[in-house]
C-alpha cells in the first residue's frame, strides 16, 4: 500500500457519512485552511467554527484536539496537491510542473502554520503526507526532464526545497510572490 492510499484512507476514515455531517467536516476544513493561512498557528478553534457556520461543539466532535484538525487540515491539502498533479498530467510537461508547483506554493502557507504548532513533531500521517507529495510531483518533474525543458540534475526533494524556500518568505501581495517564483522555475529550466 502506497502512502498515497495512506493518506487518502485517513482522509476517509475522518470525514462523516452523513451528508449533513460531512458538510459540516469539509466546511471545517476549508474554514481551517483560509485561518491558518491568515492567522497562523494561534487561529482561533472559535474563528475556525464561527467561519464554517457551525458551532465549536461541531468542530470538537470532527476534531478532538487541536493537533487532530492540523494533521486532518494538512492530509487534505496533500491529497488536493496529489488530485492536482493527476489533473495537470494532461498538460505540457513544463505547463504540468510549473502549476503544480504553483499550486504547492498555496498550499505551503497552510503548512507553514501548522509545522509552528507542532513545532517539528513528525507523525506518521506527516511522514505518509511527504511521501505521498514526492509520489504526486515525482512523475511530473522526471516527464518534464525526458522532455529536456528541465535541468536534469534537480531531484523531486531539490525543487520542493527550492519552492519553500520562495514560499517561506513573507511578500507584501501575490504579485510579487508570482514573480519572484517564475525567476526560481527560470532557474529550473534547461538551457537549450
Amino acid at each position: 500500500m502506497t502512502e498515497q492510499v495512506v493518506v487518502g484512507e485517513f482522509l476517509a476514515a475522518q470525514r462523516p457519512r452523513r451528508a449533513d455531517a460531512a458538510r459540516n467536516f469539509d466546511a471545517l476544513l476549508v474554514a481551517a485552511r483560509e485561518a491558518f493561512a491568515e492567522h497562523g498557528a494561534e487561529a482561533s478553534l472559535e474563528d475556525i467554527a464561527r467561519r464554517a457556520g457551525v458551532g465549536i461543539g461541531t468542530l470538537y466532535r470532527n476534531f478532538p484536539t487541536r493537533r487532530h484538525l492540523f494533521e486532518t487540515v494538512y492530509a487534505n491539502e496533500v491529497n488536493e496537491l496529489a488530485l492536482a498533479a493527476r489533473e495537470l498530467s494532461d498538460e505540457s510537461p513544463w505547463e504540468a510542473l510549473a502549476g503544480w508547483l504553483r499550486r504547492f506554493v498555496a498550499y505551503t502557507l497552510t503548512k507553514r502554520a501548522i509545522r509552528e504548532a507542532l513545532e517539528g513533531e513528525e507523525s506518521d500521517i506527516f511522514l505518509a503526507c511527504r511521501q505521498s507529495m514526492f509520489d504526486a510531483a515525482g512523475p511530473l518533474l522526471g516527464r518534464a526532464q525526458d522532455a529536456g525543458v528541465v535541468r536534469a540534475d534537480i531531484s523531486i526533494d531539490d525543487l520542493l526545497r527550492l519552492v519553500s524556500g520562495v514560499s517561506s518568505v513573507a511578500f507584501p501581495d501575490e504579485e510579487q510572490r508570482d514573480r519572484v517564483l517564475a525567476i526560481a522555475l527560470d532557474g529550473v529550466r534547461a538551457k537549450v
